[in-house]
């Protein structure tokens, strides 16, 4: 009896990813909730600049190459082009929340009809650990060596938060992969996000708080904790938004 293999839409490959960072496991999510509803044959992936940028090599689907911060307005016109298509953008949180704001924010305003997966894992990774739009008030990174002075620079920006008041979105939820239990939950709330889009209910968006043990200077174990102990207290788990859920209640 097999009680654990590889998912079929997730390609037998190395990653790039360094050692401990949790990306591996969002895109074994991704892939199993490809998997769980026999759409692989479907699924047109949209990777930008940032550590997901080699995320074409990993998922056995089509992808599209965007330029940093552009993935939603990419997955637009791959979903426009044929609304047969099940359309998800990969992205970091220097991506999707600093160049790509525009592209998140209106995408969601015209209820476009895919689905985002947004990693947020407090800083910019793949470009050597500068402080990114969601870097938490006093953490430190390579360009806020003092911690992050909200006085200056201002406060992070919660992306859920901001998106649960625009009309088009119909799903928002975050969700964290620092222990079993979390991670059962994103597999649920990625996989539910794309449910949404084969039924044609909207845009969604499931935020990840993931860790960055190199940028962070800590060790796999100790990034997780620092997750839980910081980034959740400031980035509460949850669901933010569900229309139809909503709708359903009333």
């Amino acid at each position: 009896m097999i009680v654990f293999e590889k998912p079929k839409a997730l390609a037998d490959v190395k990653m790039h990813y360094c050692p401990g960072c949790t990306h591996g496991i969002i895109h074994r999510l991704v892939a199993e909730a490809i998997d769980e509803l026999g759409i692989e044959g479907r699924v047109i992936g949209v990777a930008p600049v940032g550590c997901s940028v080699f995320a074409y090599n990993y998922f056995n689907c089509d992808m599209v190459q965007a330029a940093h911060g552009r993935a939603p307005a990419v997955a637009t016109g791959v979903k426009r082009a044929d609304p047969e298509n099940i359309v998800f953008t990969y992205q970091g949180d220097g991506d999707l929340a600093a160049i790509g704001t525009a592209e998140t924010v209106h995408s969601a305003a015209r209820g476009e009809n895919i689905t985002i997966i947004f990693v947020n894992n407090a800083i910019y990774g793949m470009t050597g650990g500068q402080m990114a739009p969601t870097t938490l008030p006093g953490q430190v990174t390579q360009t806020s060596p003092y911690g992050r002075q909200v006085e200056s620079v201002g406060f992070p920006i919660k992306v859920c938060e901001l998106l649960k008041n625009v009309d088009g979105a119909a799903y928002l939820e975050r969700v964290a992969v620092n222990d079993v239990k979390n991670v059962k939950n994103a597999k649920r709330a990625i996989k539910k996000a794309f449910e949404y889009q084969v039924q044609g209910k909207g845009f969604s968006l499931i935020e990840v708080l993931s860790t960055c043990p190199t940028n962070w200077g800590l060790t796999p174990d100790k990034a997780l904790k620092w997750l839980e102990e910081n980034m959740m207290p400031y980035y509460p788990l949850g669901v933010y938004k569900d229309k139809y859920a909503e709708e359903a209640g009333k």
